[in-house]
């Protein structure tokens, strides 16, 4: 299971309960022997619910669904070292106990999302962050980060008096390089000899990048020591580190996924936060399942991007949402973003 020892344990708790446990997961909801009006099945990825990014983004989504259409929803947790047949095994139970859409919170879940969507025609499935799997009742939820890490960066190189800022990286995968892509072009098109300092946590998810707060506190304290003063983290939990660090010694963050500011686990840090590079997980989940509510289910790539709102910068930081300078020049980049004259990479 998860450590308790991490930054968000004070803020998972916010209601009682029930907890089932099984081989393959344990559920944030007790399970039921009836399969009508159950709703979406959420399967997390690492850093589970409490994260105060990703994970929650979905939950936010799953809970938006349960309210607008009487769901009983579920979520079931990740375990430690768990294989690829772990997770096949976690979504075929979902599947079977009558969830509908059955969602994969992460790319770790496509080849499991494959195995099972071919067992279970009549079920949608999701999965958050990969566009491989093709089937017919598979949606590929993802998202163009490397815009929203753009404008992070724009913000990094108007608001750094050391014309030193830094990126961590949870893990040194594809999806990850898109963050720092858009993020290091951002920054070199705004402000000409700013120095990015770029660090990886780990090369595998299983190493604990995207769930170790230590490990993002001390590669920001690494880059905060070299004189970096504004820190971007694409990090999942780990990030929480990162902005733990920032604000000991009072330079900026700048949070990923949710709204980091509005998060109460991060609320001591808030002041430290000046925006998120947010990206809508909360509504493509709550989508998939309105789809599947309708009766008209999306499948195939379904991406999100700053045109159609799915990516954004949270504005939350009176800080940040007041400083005129930046928001013109972010409007400038948001324009050039939407019209194509700026083209973000995405390695």
């Amino acid at each position: 299971m998860r450590r308790l020892s991490r930054i968000a344990v004070a803020g998972i708790a916010s209601a009682t309960l029930a907890v089932t446990a099984s081989a393959c997961g344990s559920s944030s909801s007790s399970s039921s022997s009836d399969s009508e009006g159950k709703g979406l099945a959420l399967a997390y990825d690492v850093g589970g619910k409490g994260d105060q990014s990703f994970n929650d983004a979905a939950t936010a989504g799953m809970d938006k669904a349960d309210a607008e259409f009487g769901y009983k929803s579920t979520a079931v947790e990740p375990q430690d070292g768990e294989s690829d047949a772990d997770k096949a095994q976690r979504l075929e139970q979902l599947a079977k106990q009558g969830y509908n859409p059955v969602i994969g919170v992460g790319y770790a879940y496509a080849p499991a999302v494959k195995e099972v969507a071919a067992k279970f025609p009549k079920v949608t499935f999701g999965v958050v962050d990969d566009e491989q799997v093709q089937a017919d009742n598979v949606a590929d939820m993802v998202f163009t980060e490397e815009q929203a890490s753009y404008l992070a960066g724009v913000t990094a190189a108007l608001t750094t008096k050391t014309n030193v800022v830094g990126f961590v990286g949870g893990v040194d995968i594809p999806l990850i390089h898109k963050f720092e892509a858009g993020y290091k072009q951002g920054v070199e098109d705004t402000k000409k000899g700013v120095t990015v300092k770029s660090q990886y946590l780990t090369e595998t998810a299983q190493e604990g990048g995207f769930s170790s707060p230590d490990k993002g506190e001390s590669a920001a304290e690494g880059m905060i020591d070299a004189k970096a003063d504004v820190v971007y983290a694409a990090a999942g939990l780990s990030g929480q580190g990162v902005i733990k660090a920032a604000a000991a010694n009072k330079v900026w963050a700048i949070g990923v996924d949710s709204d980091q500011y509005k998060q109460d686990a991060l609320a001591k840090y808030k002041d430290s936060i000046l925006t998120s590079a947010m990206k809508d997980v909360a509504g493509a989940v709550y989508n998939l399942a309105k789809s599947v509510e309708d009766g008209k289910p999306e499948t195939g790539v379904v991406r999100a991007d700053l045109a159609s709102g799915g990516v954004s910068l949270a504005d939350s930081n009176p800080v940040f949402k007041d400083n005129a300078e930046l928001q013109a020049a972010l409007k400038k980049a948001e324009d050039g973003i939407k019209d194509g004259s700026i083209k973000v990479k995405t390695s």
